[in-house]
Protein backbone atom coordinates (compact mmCIF):
# COMPACT_ATOMS: atom_id res chain seq x y z
CA UNK A 1 0.00 0.00 0.00
CA UNK A 2 1.24 3.22 -0.94
CA UNK A 3 1.85 6.42 1.92
CA UNK A 4 1.58 9.91 0.68
CA UNK A 5 4.55 11.62 0.62
CA UNK A 6 5.21 14.29 3.54
CA UNK A 7 6.10 17.80 1.52
CA UNK A 8 9.76 18.60 3.42
CA UNK A 9 10.57 22.07 2.74
CA UNK A 10 14.92 22.70 2.85
CA UNK A 11 15.04 26.58 3.15
CA UNK A 12 19.37 26.98 2.62
CA UNK A 13 21.04 29.38 0.63
CA UNK A 14 23.63 26.35 -0.38
CA UNK A 15 22.83 24.21 -3.78
CA UNK A 16 25.66 21.89 -2.84
CA UNK A 17 23.60 21.31 0.52
CA UNK A 18 20.44 21.26 -1.68
CA UNK A 19 21.97 18.00 -3.59
CA UNK A 20 23.46 16.43 -0.48
CA UNK A 21 19.66 16.72 0.79
CA UNK A 22 18.25 15.46 -2.04
CA UNK A 23 20.74 12.54 -1.78
CA UNK A 24 20.04 11.72 1.57
CA UNK A 25 16.28 11.44 0.76
CA UNK A 26 16.57 9.20 -1.80
CA UNK A 27 18.23 6.38 0.81
CA UNK A 28 14.95 6.67 2.82
CA UNK A 29 12.93 3.46 2.41
CA UNK A 30 10.77 3.51 5.55
CA UNK A 31 8.72 6.51 5.20
CA UNK A 32 7.77 9.03 1.50
CA UNK A 33 9.14 12.11 1.88
CA UNK A 34 8.90 15.19 -0.86
CA UNK A 35 11.45 17.91 -0.72
CA UNK A 36 11.16 21.40 -1.88
CA UNK A 37 13.69 23.90 -1.85
CA UNK A 38 13.70 27.70 -1.35
CA UNK A 39 17.54 29.51 -1.64
CA UNK A 40 16.91 32.75 -0.17
CA UNK A 41 15.30 33.87 3.13
CA UNK A 42 12.56 36.04 1.45
CA UNK A 43 11.82 33.27 -0.79
CA UNK A 44 11.73 30.65 2.33
CA UNK A 45 9.72 32.34 4.67
CA UNK A 46 6.99 33.09 2.07
CA UNK A 47 6.64 29.51 1.46
CA UNK A 48 6.99 28.23 4.88
CA UNK A 49 4.16 30.72 6.05
CA UNK A 50 2.01 29.93 3.19
CA UNK A 51 1.69 26.35 4.94
CA UNK A 52 1.19 23.11 3.06
CA UNK A 53 4.78 21.98 4.77
CA UNK A 54 4.62 18.55 6.97
CA UNK A 55 7.90 20.22 8.00
CA UNK A 56 11.21 22.56 7.36
CA UNK A 57 14.67 21.95 7.42
CA UNK A 58 16.17 25.67 8.21
CA UNK A 59 19.75 26.23 7.12
CA UNK A 60 21.11 28.80 10.45
CA UNK A 61 22.91 30.69 7.79
CA UNK A 62 21.18 32.31 4.99
CA UNK A 63 23.00 35.01 3.41
CA UNK A 64 23.91 37.84 5.31
CA UNK A 65 20.53 36.73 7.39
CA UNK A 66 20.09 34.15 9.82
CA UNK A 67 17.51 31.42 10.48
CA UNK A 68 16.18 32.43 13.79
CA UNK A 69 15.15 35.70 12.38
CA UNK A 70 13.29 33.61 9.96
CA UNK A 71 12.08 31.44 12.97
CA UNK A 72 10.84 34.58 14.80
CA UNK A 73 8.82 36.11 11.60
CA UNK A 74 7.17 32.55 11.05
CA UNK A 75 5.77 32.39 14.44
CA UNK A 76 4.81 35.62 14.72
CA UNK A 77 2.95 35.13 11.54
CA UNK A 78 1.34 32.05 12.75
CA UNK A 79 3.06 29.24 11.35
CA UNK A 80 3.33 26.19 13.63
CA UNK A 81 5.13 24.38 10.76
CA UNK A 82 7.78 21.81 12.81
CA UNK A 83 11.46 23.18 12.06
CA UNK A 84 14.48 21.50 12.19
CA UNK A 85 17.53 23.48 12.59
CA UNK A 86 20.67 22.74 9.88
CA UNK A 87 24.04 24.47 11.28
CA UNK A 88 27.72 23.86 10.83
CA UNK A 89 28.38 24.61 14.29
CA UNK A 90 27.95 22.00 17.38
CA UNK A 91 28.46 24.67 19.78
CA UNK A 92 25.73 25.08 22.70
CA UNK A 93 24.32 28.66 21.78
CA UNK A 94 23.09 27.53 18.82
CA UNK A 95 21.37 24.59 20.23
CA UNK A 96 19.84 26.87 22.64
CA UNK A 97 19.09 29.76 20.48
CA UNK A 98 17.25 27.41 17.72
CA UNK A 99 15.13 25.68 20.56
CA UNK A 100 13.88 29.44 22.31
CA UNK A 101 13.16 30.40 18.67
CA UNK A 102 10.87 27.74 18.18
CA UNK A 103 12.96 25.05 16.65
CA UNK A 104 11.80 21.11 17.63
CA UNK A 105 15.06 19.90 16.77
CA UNK A 106 18.58 20.78 15.01
CA UNK A 107 21.26 18.57 13.10
CA UNK A 108 24.65 19.28 12.57
CA UNK A 109 25.90 19.24 8.69
CA UNK A 110 28.61 17.38 9.10
CA UNK A 111 26.42 14.75 10.90
CA UNK A 112 24.20 14.00 9.10
CA UNK A 113 23.44 10.45 8.05
CA UNK A 114 20.12 9.22 5.86
CA UNK A 115 19.34 7.69 8.95
CA UNK A 116 19.69 10.57 11.46
CA UNK A 117 17.56 12.41 8.84
CA UNK A 118 14.47 10.19 9.03
CA UNK A 119 14.70 9.71 12.62
CA UNK A 120 14.71 13.97 13.30
CA UNK A 121 11.87 14.18 10.89
CA UNK A 122 9.94 11.80 12.10
CA UNK A 123 10.54 13.19 16.31
CA UNK A 124 9.85 16.56 14.50
CA UNK A 125 6.70 15.14 12.91
CA UNK A 126 5.20 13.82 15.95
CA UNK A 127 5.47 16.58 18.42
CA UNK A 128 4.00 18.81 15.83
CA UNK A 129 1.23 16.86 16.16
CA UNK A 130 1.30 16.83 19.40
CA UNK A 131 1.79 20.33 19.95
CA UNK A 132 -1.54 20.82 17.04
CA UNK A 133 -3.24 18.69 19.33
CA UNK A 134 -2.23 20.82 22.59
CA UNK A 135 -2.94 24.22 20.64
CA UNK A 136 -6.43 22.95 19.62
CA UNK A 137 -7.40 22.05 23.05
CA UNK A 138 -6.65 25.33 24.05
CA UNK A 139 -8.24 27.35 21.63
CA UNK A 140 -11.29 24.98 20.94
CA UNK A 141 -14.63 24.35 22.70
CA UNK A 142 -14.65 20.48 23.38
CA UNK A 143 -18.07 19.70 22.70
CA UNK A 144 -19.00 21.80 19.38
CA UNK A 145 -15.08 22.15 18.16
CA UNK A 146 -15.57 25.85 17.58
CA UNK A 147 -13.40 28.38 19.18
CA UNK A 148 -13.91 28.92 22.71
CA UNK A 149 -14.55 31.94 24.87
CA UNK A 150 -10.59 32.54 25.39
CA UNK A 151 -10.50 32.75 21.45
CA UNK A 152 -13.20 35.00 21.57
CA UNK A 153 -11.54 37.22 24.01
CA UNK A 154 -8.25 37.03 21.75
CA UNK A 155 -10.66 37.89 18.16
CA UNK A 156 -12.51 40.54 19.80
CA UNK A 157 -9.36 42.61 21.25
CA UNK A 158 -7.70 41.88 17.74
CA UNK A 159 -10.23 42.84 15.41
CA UNK A 160 -11.74 45.79 16.98
CA UNK A 161 -8.63 47.69 17.04
CA UNK A 162 -8.27 46.40 13.27
CA UNK A 163 -11.24 48.15 12.79
CA UNK A 164 -10.86 51.19 14.53
CA UNK A 165 -7.50 52.00 13.05
CA UNK A 166 -8.42 51.23 9.86
CA UNK A 167 -12.11 52.67 9.65
CA UNK A 168 -13.55 49.29 9.18
CA UNK A 169 -16.88 47.90 10.53
CA UNK A 170 -16.63 44.40 12.76
CA UNK A 171 -20.44 43.30 12.70
CA UNK A 172 -21.13 40.80 15.87
CA UNK A 173 -24.05 38.90 16.34
CA UNK A 174 -24.90 36.83 19.58
CA UNK A 175 -27.14 34.19 19.24
CA UNK A 176 -28.63 32.21 21.70
CA UNK A 177 -30.69 29.04 21.38
CA UNK A 178 -34.46 29.30 22.38
CA UNK A 179 -36.02 27.39 24.99
CA UNK A 180 -32.69 25.07 25.57
CA UNK A 181 -33.14 24.43 28.68
CA UNK A 182 -36.52 22.95 27.86
CA UNK A 183 -34.37 20.57 25.36
CA UNK A 184 -32.17 19.33 28.51
CA UNK A 185 -35.22 18.96 30.90
CA UNK A 186 -36.94 16.97 28.66
CA UNK A 187 -34.90 15.17 26.41
CA UNK A 188 -31.99 15.07 28.66
CA UNK A 189 -28.42 16.49 28.55
CA UNK A 190 -27.30 14.29 25.58
CA UNK A 191 -29.82 15.31 23.48
CA UNK A 192 -29.52 18.96 24.26
CA UNK A 193 -25.28 18.31 23.26
CA UNK A 194 -26.46 16.99 20.13
CA UNK A 195 -28.41 20.17 19.29
CA UNK A 196 -25.66 22.26 20.17
CA UNK A 197 -23.08 20.18 17.64
CA UNK A 198 -25.91 20.90 14.80
CA UNK A 199 -26.57 24.40 15.64
CA UNK A 200 -22.47 24.91 15.78
CA UNK A 201 -22.54 22.97 12.18
CA UNK A 202 -25.14 25.24 10.99
CA UNK A 203 -23.23 28.59 11.89
CA UNK A 204 -20.30 27.16 10.28
CA UNK A 205 -21.99 26.73 7.11
CA UNK A 206 -23.63 30.06 6.89
CA UNK A 207 -20.61 32.27 7.37
CA UNK A 208 -17.81 32.99 5.26
CA UNK A 209 -14.31 31.73 5.45
CA UNK A 210 -12.76 35.45 6.53
CA UNK A 211 -15.57 35.13 9.93
CA UNK A 212 -15.12 33.65 12.98
CA UNK A 213 -17.60 31.49 15.26
CA UNK A 214 -17.11 30.93 18.40
CA UNK A 215 -19.18 29.18 21.71
CA UNK A 216 -19.71 32.23 24.01
CA UNK A 217 -21.03 29.97 26.75
CA UNK A 218 -23.98 27.66 27.84
CA UNK A 219 -26.46 27.98 24.35
CA UNK A 220 -25.11 31.18 23.27
CA UNK A 221 -22.73 31.89 19.95
CA UNK A 222 -20.74 34.54 19.17
CA UNK A 223 -20.05 35.28 15.33
CA UNK A 224 -17.30 38.03 13.88
CA UNK A 225 -18.35 39.17 10.28
CA UNK A 226 -15.28 41.37 8.82
CA UNK A 227 -16.32 44.30 7.13
CA UNK A 228 -20.09 43.86 7.33
CA UNK A 229 -21.96 47.16 7.59
CA UNK A 230 -25.77 46.61 9.74
CA UNK A 231 -27.21 45.86 7.11
CA UNK A 232 -25.62 43.18 5.76
CA UNK A 233 -25.28 41.92 9.21
CA UNK A 234 -28.66 41.73 10.27
CA UNK A 235 -29.78 40.39 7.20
CA UNK A 236 -26.90 37.50 7.90
CA UNK A 237 -28.53 36.97 11.57
CA UNK A 238 -32.29 37.10 9.51
CA UNK A 239 -30.23 33.75 7.21
CA UNK A 240 -29.46 32.28 10.29
CA UNK A 241 -33.03 32.19 11.90
CA UNK A 242 -34.25 30.60 9.10
CA UNK A 243 -31.46 27.91 8.51
CA UNK A 244 -31.90 26.69 12.10
CA UNK A 245 -35.77 26.55 11.61
CA UNK A 246 -35.58 25.11 7.95
CA UNK A 247 -35.20 21.44 9.41
CA UNK A 248 -35.86 20.05 12.26
CA UNK A 249 -32.27 18.35 14.04
CA UNK A 250 -32.80 14.71 14.80
CA UNK A 251 -31.23 13.23 17.69
CA UNK A 252 -31.93 10.14 17.55
CA UNK A 253 -35.68 8.93 16.88
CA UNK A 254 -36.73 12.30 18.05
CA UNK A 255 -37.24 15.12 15.64
CA UNK A 256 -36.57 18.22 17.65
CA UNK A 257 -37.21 21.88 16.03
CA UNK A 258 -34.96 24.67 17.31
CA UNK A 259 -34.67 28.25 16.85
CA UNK A 260 -32.42 30.60 17.77
CA UNK A 261 -32.41 34.79 18.59
CA UNK A 262 -29.81 37.03 17.33
CA UNK A 263 -28.82 40.11 18.51
CA UNK A 264 -26.37 42.00 16.02
CA UNK A 265 -24.23 44.95 16.57
CA UNK A 266 -21.42 47.30 14.55
CA UNK A 267 -18.46 48.86 15.23
CA UNK A 268 -17.59 51.62 14.75
CA UNK A 269 -21.56 52.46 14.18
CA UNK A 270 -23.00 51.22 17.75
CA UNK A 271 -19.59 50.98 19.15
CA UNK A 272 -16.75 52.44 19.87
CA UNK A 273 -14.58 49.72 21.42
CA UNK A 274 -14.91 46.09 22.27
CA UNK A 275 -16.42 45.39 25.29
CA UNK A 276 -19.05 48.09 24.37
CA UNK A 277 -19.51 46.15 20.81
CA UNK A 278 -20.33 43.21 23.03
CA UNK A 279 -22.41 45.37 25.46
CA UNK A 280 -24.67 46.44 22.23
CA UNK A 281 -25.25 43.18 20.47
CA UNK A 282 -26.01 41.83 24.26
CA UNK A 283 -29.00 44.45 24.51
CA UNK A 284 -30.11 43.62 20.56
CA UNK A 285 -30.29 39.81 21.59
CA UNK A 286 -32.20 40.78 24.66
CA UNK A 287 -34.67 42.36 23.02
CA UNK A 288 -35.26 39.74 20.72
CA UNK A 289 -35.56 37.44 23.03
CA UNK A 290 -38.56 39.13 24.78
CA UNK A 291 -39.96 40.39 21.50
CA UNK A 292 -40.99 37.04 20.92
CA UNK A 293 -38.01 34.92 19.69
CA UNK A 294 -37.07 33.37 16.65
CA UNK A 295 -35.53 36.89 15.40
CA UNK A 296 -32.77 39.00 14.29
CA UNK A 297 -32.36 42.15 15.87
CA UNK A 298 -29.88 45.02 15.16
CA UNK A 299 -28.50 47.35 18.13
CA UNK A 300 -28.82 50.46 15.80
CA UNK A 301 -32.75 49.77 14.75
CA UNK A 302 -33.50 49.36 18.67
Amino acid sequence: MSHRAHKILLIDDDRMQFRLTQAQFKKIRVEAYELEWAETYEQGLAKLVSGGYAACLLDYRLGDRDGLELIREAVAQGCHTPIVFLTAETAKRVDFAAMNSGALDYLVKGEITPRILERSLRYALKLGETLDALRRLATRDQLTGLLNRREFDRILAEESERAIRFGRPLALALVDIDHFKKVNDTYGHPAGDEVLREVARRLERQMRSVDRVTRFGGEEFALFAMEMDREMALEAGRRICIEMHREPVRVGKLELTITVSVGVAVLPGDADNGEALVAAADKALYAAKTGGRNRALAFGRL
